[in-house]
C-alpha cells in the first residue's frame, strides 16, 4: 500500500506560520526599498533576489520540523542587511 507524506505540522497551524514569516519578509523587503540610495544597485538586486527565493519556499520551509530555527536563521541574515530589528521600538517588543 503506497504511503503519503503529510506535513508535519497541521494545515492551520502551517498556514498562520506561513503568512507570520511571510509578513516579516515582507516588512524587511520595504525596510530595504527605504535604504535603497545607501546599498549598490548590485546588492540590492541580490538581496530582493533571496528575499523573492525564500518567499517564494516558505509555504515549504514551514512544513518542515525545524521551520522556527530554518526560518529565523534566514530573518536574522536579512536583518543583517536591513538592520529592521535595530529600528523597532524596544517597547513595542513582546
Amino acid at each position: 500500500m503506497p504511503r503519503f507524506a503529510t506535513p508535519s505540522r497541521p494545515i492551520s497551524a502551517q498556514h498562520h506560520l506561513t503568512e507570520f514569516y511571510r509578513e516579516e519578509f515582507l516588512k524587511h523587503k520595504r525596510c530595504l526599498q527605504r535604504q535603497r540610495p545607501y546599498y549598490s544597485q548590485s546588492a540590492i538586486t541580490d538581496v530582493e533576489a533571496a528575499l523573492t527565493r525564500i518567499m517564494g519556499q516558505l509555504e515549504t520551509l514551514c512544513t518542515k520540523d525545524n521551520a522556527d530555527q530554518v526560518v529565523s536563521t534566514l530573518l536574522k541574515k536579512i536583518d543583517l542587511v536591513t538592520g529592521l530589528s535595530s529600528w523597532s521600538d524596544p517597547k513595542q517588543t513582546h
